[in-house]
């Protein structure tokens, strides 16, 4: 039994999470982090405490009023480790291409919160669909991924100084 009973396990907060991000709500879905969250994937890289919080609120800022879905399944948690599967759809801004993404997740968890949260999924399949015969022919490239995690953040780091102001 728990100490406080009111806790969700490991699979009702992966569950909620999901289901905050279908919603775009951002502050539900980083209200699960842990304020020492480690948030690692391909396209931005390894994102610590609040630049990984603030890279949900960006990401569902930007999707607001789009086409953007969110699926997700496979919920498993116990024993402070959890996983899910989750699938993205939606158009890739920057050259207009339609995206479905296909994620697995693991997350780890300390003190009733995500302490750790990766993203795994096939960056030249994504590539593919977000850039088309560019993506083809460089997605499978340390170029390529270096390139667009140096995008990912400078984008990032502008929402945030955005934030701040």
């Amino acid at each position: 039994m728990r100490e406080n009973e009111t806790e969700f396990s490991e699979r009702e907060i992966i569950i909620s999470f999901y289901e905050a991000f279908a919603n775009l709500d951002a502050e539900a879905m980083v209200s699960y982090y842990h304020d020492k969250i480690i948030f690692k994937d391909p396209a931005f890289g390894v994102l610590k405490g609040e630049r990984a919080k603030n890279m949900w609120r960006m990401l569902c800022h930007s999707q607001r009023g789009k086409n953007f879905k969110v699926n997700a399944s496979r919920f498993i948690g116990s024993n402070q480790q959890g996983s899910a599967y989750w699938e993205a759809y939606y158009t890739f801004r920057k050259t207009g291409r339609k995206v479905h993404n296909k994620i697995d997740a693991v997350f780890a968890f300390e003190d009733g919160k995500i302490i750790q949260h990766i993203d795994q999924f096939s960056l030249y399949d994504w590539a593919k669909q977000a850039f088309g015969l560019k993506g083809v022919l460089l997605g499978k490239t340390r170029f390529f991924k270096t390139k667009l995690q140096r995008q990912t953040n400078a984008l990032l780091d502008k929402f945030e100084a955005t934030r701040k102001s």
